[in-house]
């Protein structure tokens, strides 16, 4: 099966929001192509005396609204065509929150769980050096993303301080908290995602602490997706995979002993005394929440008419394509987007780009309210747009951001 193309699929979207807005067709033009991207070749020392070169990438989509904002990949079968698309949807993602900031996204080709500790360290320094008159904390603004961490994020942060010759935390978003982190980024991404889930159940009248859940992914969104559902709702985790497999269990999992399986052994599915299922299997099980939290394009039209689950909340960028969503939306499948459910992530990114500007560090209850208070605005704004144009919730999302881009674009007299 030919594998889709993230940035046909994104470019797809637009095209759908533009005909709802009626926009002309050299907005649309600018809308769908990238402002300007970076590809770089990082000559990396290995641990066994060799010199490997990687490919690299920094996309900086569209400013209109503000310094660019986006996280950076380490992933085997990174392409410039999914950063593409990631960025542009960093632009909408933004702009749905309402957020000062354009996207962008950045990554490299590599296999992070094939490199040890050093080579990933020289590896993050290399590509700093590869995009540092790219970037800044005034211009384009990077974040963990897919096989990124907060310790990625610090040898990063210390490049770039290192060659401006001053300390500057403000280049790199998730940091840990000794270098200018915020509390509660580890689990903003899930967190936020919860929100709108919450807001969901009510609207659809589902009681979340009777409701079973299906995470699929379970790098630090899922796990973290997981947790919150049994913590904050006292819903059921029913199944968990990652991309090895997975494992189901009806009476429920604990997501603790699934990531301490996971960080033993490097997969879910060595979790005892569970059934192994596949991800495929687990797509299509009927549980009330359907978490998607891993890579894009894994809901098509090809499975989207068997999902049973109620709710699909999209905490992975691009889980669905154009597609699946038409099927999904005829079948009353209520799916939170990708752009609004992991917006968490972004949005307590600003609130560290913000703390960062005027070196102060907000407590993490504070960083909650104000997340909480973001994410169920824009929640509620998207389904009245759903239910004003009676188009789905993606739909309503796209026209809510890019109408707040276009916005910006006129005013500042680029089209």
């Amino acid at each position: 099966m030919a594998k889709i193309n993230p940035f046909h699929v994104a470019k797809q979207q637009i095209d759908r929001c533009a005909e709802i807005l009626n926009l002309a067709p050299n907005v649309t033009a600018m809308l769908k192509t990238p402002m300007r991207e970076l590809h770089v070749s990082l000559a990396v020392r290995m641990d066994d005396g060799s010199v490997k070169i990687f490919q690299g990438f920094r996309v900086q989509y569209n400013d209109a609204k503000g310094i660019t904002k986006g996280g950076i990949r380490f992933h085997p079968d990174e392409t410039i065509d999914t950063v593409r698309a990631l960025a542009a949807w960093m632009t909408w993602k933004c702009a749905l929150l309402d957020l000062p900031l354009g996207g962008a996204k950045g990554g490299v080709i590599c296999n992070p769980k094939e490199m040890s500790v050093g080579e990933l360290e020289r590896l993050s320094r290399a590509y700093m050096r590869g995009v540092f008159q790219f970037i800044g904390p005034e211009k384009d603004v990077p974040a963990p993303d897919v096989y990124t961490t907060p310790q990625i994020m610090a040898w990063m942060m210390d490049e770039y301080s290192a060659i401006a010759g001053k300390p500057q935390f403000g280049v790199i978003t998730g940091k840990p908290l000794p270098v200018g982190g915020s509390p509660g980024r580890g689990d903003a991404t899930a967190r936020g995602g919860m929100y709108t889930i919450r807001e969901a159940a009510k609207t659809l009248g589902i009681d979340l602490s009777k409701a079973t859940v299906a995470v699929q992914g379970y790098g630090n969104a899922g796990y973290h997706a997981a947790r919150l559902c049994g913590e904050l709702f006292g819903s059921r985790i029913l199944a968990v995979c990652d991309s090895k497999g997975g494992v189901y269990c009806e009476a429920g999992i604990d997501p603790e002993a699934a990531f301490a399986c996971k960080a033993e052994t490097s997969s879910v599915c060595n979790l005892p005394n569970m059934e192994r299922i596949s991800m495929e299997e687990l797509l299509e099980l009927d549980v009330d929440i359907l978490i998607p939290a891993a890579i894009e394009n894994v809901i098509t039209d090809k499975n989207a008419s068997n999902i049973k689950a109620k709710i699909v909340a999209e905490l992975a960028n691009g889980p669905t394509t154009p597609e699946a969503d038409d099927i999904l939306f005829r079948n009353g499948v209520h799916v939170i987007p990708d752009f609004l459910c992991n917006a968490g992530g972004v949005t307590v990114s600003y609130f560290e780009m913000v703390q960062n500007f005027y070196m102060y560090s907000w407590e993490e209850a504070e960083v909650r309210e104000r997340l909480d208070k973001r994410m169920t605005a824009a929640y509620h704004s998207v389904l009245n747009t759903s239910r004003e144009y009676k188009i789905n919730m993606r739909q309503a999302a796209y026209v809510q951001a890019v109408e707040r881009v276009v916005e910006a674009m006129k005013l500042r007299g680029w089209v």
